[in-house]
């Protein structure tokens, strides 16, 4: 393989319209022409197995119709319109119909509690908000603490205070006029997971799935290739399902599997087999379960895979090795947030990918790794990833958010100038790839040494006792804090006595890491706290520990006030 990533990064430009619409450019346009409108746009896959297939010109008829139901109950432009759906039809007709309307679409997940929801939308002041009967319970116990939320449509919803869909759209054109919208005007309210505090509405405008694309194509091995097919359990509600499956997808005219249930490895499997799906984006929890499941993939499976792209945490080594042996596929790594998705990345297949790396900059972003005082960090000093403004041709990067929603002081926060800052720590090497270090919280000092989750967890993935792992700091008087990992063992160890395991995983890490690395304590859990996007929350985690290390100092304390009160012995 000849390496060309030089070539590709140094000669992309931008070339962003001045009016440009999601809407148009996912459906409309090629639900226009005859040969395109009969292609496949959606296979739709239902948690009993029942099966739909919609295409391009069904897709946009039905978009119109909603686009018309929207317009006859006062949707604007500019207005917040919520979707609480999961990877279904309707999520789709959804995007297009708001989208060209001029509305901003507000995704919100399906496995949000009353609170989370009410929370985001209030904040985002909406009106309309359209949803499910999985839903439906969550969203009608928010209502009375949402008071701007007035009219509500539902998915086979049954509740005299939810219009249904299906009236919604039945007599309703199938033709409509679409908005003419700026490509700069705002598109999409993308709430943050909140992992490191209360969730920030990211106010994302419609030229920010053309800021994704070229990492997209390259991370997929230059997609689209003929009669590929895109499959991601990613819910679409998220950055991930949305802007790295879902709209991508559609923007190059291919159809994209939708399935609803839960994830197992298996189904999976079964999905990818049964679609012949092409390519797909799978987090590394998903990819460390299918490994520990099948190892051997191919010896049940007729699969078509030929590419796989994964975020949101490192895959690291074993999970790497895996791909490569047993699917016969180099995974692509790919960085980025809500706030500026798809910044750095691989693509095998142009430029060597590394197994542990986050990969270069994707063509048409200008990164660095930045010191606390705004400088340019050296070679391997780990320093926060940003992006600037303008690429290298001092264009402006289309993929850059407009700002947080209502919340200005968070937005400067977010910049040194015109560089924007994501919170996550990365050395770049020598040959210019960058290689994770962690959330700017996950890292910490223990004994003065400045120690990072990843590897460690890494590491004792790679023991087949371990399912998943978390590390964080646990308080300690001596060192600041030590090693501490939360374990979710596999089945076939589940029943091994635990000091005994302790011992084997510690070793396990003594041997190949640092010593001042190794887990001091091992935690057993059935279950480690995820957010929605498959990201492990290590905060709830540290925030535990801390709990636990400030109940057992007042415990002391108590208990040595006790002593000194007590009267001397005679």
């Amino acid at each position: 393989m000849v390496d060309q990533y030089s070539s590709l990064y140094e000669t992309f430009e931008w070339l962003v319209p001045t009016h440009f619409n999601i809407g148009h450019a996912c459906c409309h346009r090629w639900a226009n022409y005859p040969t395109d409108a009969r292609k496949i746009a959606l296979f739709d896959e239902n948690e009993t197995g029942q099966r739909e297939v919609w295409t391009y010109e069904r897709l946009a008829a039905t978009a119109n119709q909603l686009a018309n139901g929207l317009i006859r109950m006062g949707v604007t432009r500019g207005d917040r319109v919520a979707l609480i759906l999961g990877q279904r039809p309707e999520t789709v007709v959804a995007h297009i119909a708001i989208y060209s309307v001029g509305a901003v679409v507000l995704p919100l997940s399906s496995l949000f509690g009353p609170e989370a929801l009410e929370q985001r939308l209030r904040d985002a002041q909406v009106r309309i908000a359209l949803f499910d009967d999985l839903s439906a319970p969550n969203v009608l116990a928010s209502l009375a603490r949402c008071p701007t939320l007035t009219q509500l449509v539902g998915v086979n919803v049954e509740d005299e205070r939810v219009l249904s869909w299906t009236k919604l759209l039945v007599r309703q054109p199938t033709t409509f006029k679409p908005v003419v919208t700026r490509a700069d005007e705002p598109a999409i309210l993308l709430y943050t997971s909140g992992t490191t505090g209360t969730p920030k509405g990211a106010l994302l405008p419609h030229s920010v799935l053309l800021g994704n694309l070229p990492g997209f194509v390259a991370s997929q091995n230059w997609f689209p290739q003929p009669k590929d097919v895109f499959w991601s359990p990613a819910d679409w509600a998220w950055t991930g399902g949305l802007m790295d499956a879902l709209l991508p997808t559609l923007y190059f005219g291919q159809p994209i599997v939708g399935t609803r249930g839960r994830f197992s490895p298996e189904r999976a499997f079964d999905i990818l087999e049964r679609y012949q799906v092409t390519n797909t984006f799978l987090f590394p929890t998903a990819l460390k379960q299918m490994m520990k499941t099948i190892a051997r993939p191919h010896d049940t499976y007729q699969l078509s895979l030929r590419c796989i792209m994964s975020g949101g945490e490192s895959v690291g080594d074993t999970v790497f090795a895996w791909c490569e042996q047993a699917l016969g596929i180099t995974p692509n790594e790919m960085f980025g947030q809500t706030e500026m998705n798809y910044l750095i990345g691989n693509s095998h297949q142009k430029w060597p990918a590394r197994s542990g790396s986050m990969g270069k900059p994707y063509p048409g972003h200008r990164i660095s790794v930045l010191r606390e005082d705004g400088t340019s960090a050296a070679t391997d000093e780990v320093g926060e990833v940003a992006l600037n403004r303008f690429d290298i041709h001092d264009h402006p990067d289309p993929i850059l958010f407009l700002g947080y929603w209502r919340n200005e002081a968070a937005t400067d926060e977010k910049f040194t100038g015109d560089w924007c800052r994501t919170g996550d720590l990365a050395r770049v090497d020598a040959q210019g790839y960058y290689w994770y270090a962690g959330r700017a919280d996950d890292v910490f000092k223990s004994s003065g040494y400045r120690i990072g989750p990843g590897e460690i967890e890494n590491c004792l993935l790679d023991h087949p006792a371990v399912a998943n792992v978390a590390v964080v700091p646990k308080p300690d008087s001596e060192r600041g804090s030590v090693v501490k990992a939360f374990v979710v063992l596999t089945s076939e160890f589940s029943s091994r006595k635990r000091a005994e395991l302790t011992a084997l995983l510690q070793e396990h890490v003594r041997t190949r890491l640092a010593p001042y690395e190794y887990p001091k304590e091992i935690e057993y859990i059935d279950t480690l706290p995820m957010t929605t996007t498959g990201k492990i929350q290590r905060r709830v985690l540290r925030q535990l520990e801390a709990g636990r290390s400030l109940r057992q100092a007042k415990k002391l304390k108590a208990q040595s006030d006790q002593s000194c009160a007590s009267p001397p012995l005679a």
